[in-house]
């Protein structure tokens, strides 16, 4: 089922990547005849899942928002649209490279085999950090590994988001069996290959309905960073954590490719200088700190803390991990990708960013 998905993704993306082309190629005149008009406003809207209230969206996209507008001397003007309101999660990314909407921030693994490659970086056993996994989505992006995969938009930056955790009520997951038969909610194919190597039945949902399933017993538990579970309200709810970086989920910015092109050169200087690295190592900071604060948080409150913090090499974890991660390399590998040789510099770069770190 998985390769039928990867397949069709893959499919989809290169009918984008077609069009892409072909509307840009009609829109290189207008961008050519734009001119510095000091009046004129252009109104980029931005949508994304996270809450209006999350760390991600106060303390990187309302500043980035006014950065534009300012350094444009208010020519440029951001629209942010929060908690999924102007497209949904799933699709987010398909609707800015589509011009649906003109700027979207989607999860990787919420389009199943969108992002085959990319999601390499998930696996376990490659960052620690959303620091390093954000320096490794970079530095594949920039070595061409995975540039291929963002060829029908205009790429702004990728963040991770940090190791990812388990979290249930009540319910304490010290071994793979304490696992088996349980309802957990999955956030991309990576993570649903491990959780189904252990025994248990992966559900996959966007981040803003794992609340009311969770509350309502239609998951037994999920698998997510530690800052999405303060800012979905998740916290009122688990009280019992298995600290297991078992996968690490991503984040991707990007914008509509013939709303890039068609504003003149001084407009896209500033979009170009307000994204990068830089930006995407400001919202990796946000997301590491926010990890750490949120785990203290549970701690303090007495939630129950099971440490695995070396999976890879841990009796119990080892193997289920491994078969996962081998799963996923090789539902890659059969739509005709170089699976394998993609993650070895993947791991790569894991090394390099370490390094830097």
């Amino acid at each position: 089922m998985m390769t039928t998905k990867l397949a069709y993704g893959l499919a989809l993306a290169t009918l984008l990547g077609i069009t892409g082309c072909s509307n840009n190629t009609e829109t290189a005149s207008t961008a050519d005849a734009a001119t510095s008009d000091p009046g004129e406003v252009t109104v980029l809207r931005f949508s994304h899942f996270m809450t209006a209230t999350d760390d991600l969206n106060q303390q990187i996209f309302e500043p980035w928002a006014k950065k534009i507008e300012e350094d444009s001397k208010g020519r440029l003007k951001v629209e942010i649209y929060p908690s999924a309101t102007l497209s949904k999660p799933g699709v987010t990314y398909e609707a800015a490279a589509k011009g649906t909407v003109d700027i979207g921030m989607q999860a990787h693994g919420y389009t199943a085999g969108r992002f085959p490659l990319s999601q390499i970086v998930e696996l376990p056993g490659i960052s620690n950090t959303a620091e390093q996994q954000t320096c490794i989505l970079h530095k594949l992006y920039d070595e061409d590994v995975i540039a291929s995969e963002y060829a029908d938009s205009h790429l702004l930056y990728m963040v991770g988001t940090g190791p990812g955790a388990l979290h249930t009520i009540d319910k304490p997951l010290r071994t793979p069996a304490d696992m088996k038969g349980l309802r957990i909610r999955q956030p991309s194919a990576v993570a649903s290959y491990i959780i189904e190597a252990v025994g248990a039945a992966p559900v996959g949902m966007p981040a803003p309905d794992t609340y009311t399933a969770l509350q309502r017993g239609v998951i037994d538990g999920l698998s997510f960073a530690w800052q999405p579970v303060r800012a979905f309200r998740l916290d009122d709810l688990v009280n019992t954590h298995t600290n297991i970086p078992f996968y690490s989920a991503a984040l991707v910015v990007t914008m509509n490719k013939n709303k890039y092109n068609s504003l003149p050169d001084d407009l896209k200087k500033i979009i170009d200088d307000n994204s990068g690295i830089e930006i995407a190592m400001q919202a990796a900071d946000v997301f590491d700190v926010a990890n750490a604060e949120i785990m203290q948080e549970a701690r303090d409150k007495g939630d129950l803390m099971i440490e695995v913090p070396d999976p890879l090499n841990d009796p119990d974890w080892s193997g289920p991990l491994i078969e996962g991660s081998q799963r996923y390399l090789d539902e890659v590998a059969a739509t005709g990708l170089d699976a394998q040789g993609v993650y070895e510099k993947v791991k790569a770069a894991s090394a390099a960013c370490k390094a830097k770190a």
